[in-house]
């Protein structure tokens, strides 16, 4: 299932017009913030499909009949460029556990690339709320390598993705190899570029929020 927060006016089509802004992206805290407010308003999103419970809380005054989540989220991000994105979620479901993945394009000297797998860190998934955090969903085979590598700790109950730009190419991916999965896009756009960039994206995520990198 697909959830494209910009079909509705909402705060997150502004962030993300502030997330693509060319000029904007130059401040490098604004950036990093927006992605941590999309975060933000994904987590509200995705909390009204969770299990919640009755409680009963004391207040100074007498007793009140509340709504509280059943139990917190595994917040997974792949590194580096998930961490803002991972950021704004972990300040809303604040007591869910993480896991990090290390997934990254490994280019050769013909420009084409595999998805490099190199770390993993994470708590038990079984019949866990798993959110994967990745700020772009291009081809999507990143994303289906991750969620397949994180199957190695449980299998959970539910998987919820949250990027901040997929593509439609990606997206078909995803459907065909993870169809159990749900997918939070704060926009979708249709073309990838022959290196698979997406077109009109916002460009390298990682180096817009952290700077330039060097890879062989």
């Amino acid at each position: 299932m697909v959830h494209n927060l910009s079909l509705k006016n909402s705060l997150a089509s502004q962030y993300m017009a502030e997330i693509r802004d060319a000029q904007i992206q130059k401040d490098r805290l604004r950036y990093r913030r927006n992605l941590e407010r999309l975060g933000a308003i994904f987590s509200i999103e995705i909390s009204k499909k969770l299990e919640w419970a009755d409680k009963e809380v004391v207040t100074p005054l007498g007793i009140a009949n509340c709504k509280v989540l059943k139990e917190q989220p595994v917040l997974a991000t792949i590194l580096r460029a998930g961490l803002p994105l991972h950021n704004g979620l972990l300040d809303f479901f604040d007591n869910g556990d993480s896991a990090f993945i290390s997934a990254f394009r490994k280019h050769d000297k013909s420009g084409d690339f595999s998805i490099k797998l190199e770390y993993a860190s994470c708590p038990s998934l079984e019949n866990r709320v798993l959110i994967v955090s990745d700020p772009m969903i291009a081809t999507g085979a990143s994303m289906v390598l991750t969620i397949r590598e994180l199957f190695k700790y449980g299998k959970p109950k539910k998987i919820h993705v949250v990027t901040a730009i997929a593509s439609t190419v990606g997206i078909e991916h995803m459907k065909k190899n993870l169809p159990e999965v749900h997918l939070w896009a704060g926009d979708i756009d249709d073309e990838l570029t022959a290196k698979a960039y997406i077109v009109p994206g916002l460009g390298d995520a990682g180096d817009l929020a952290f700077g330039e990198k060097i890879q062989d």
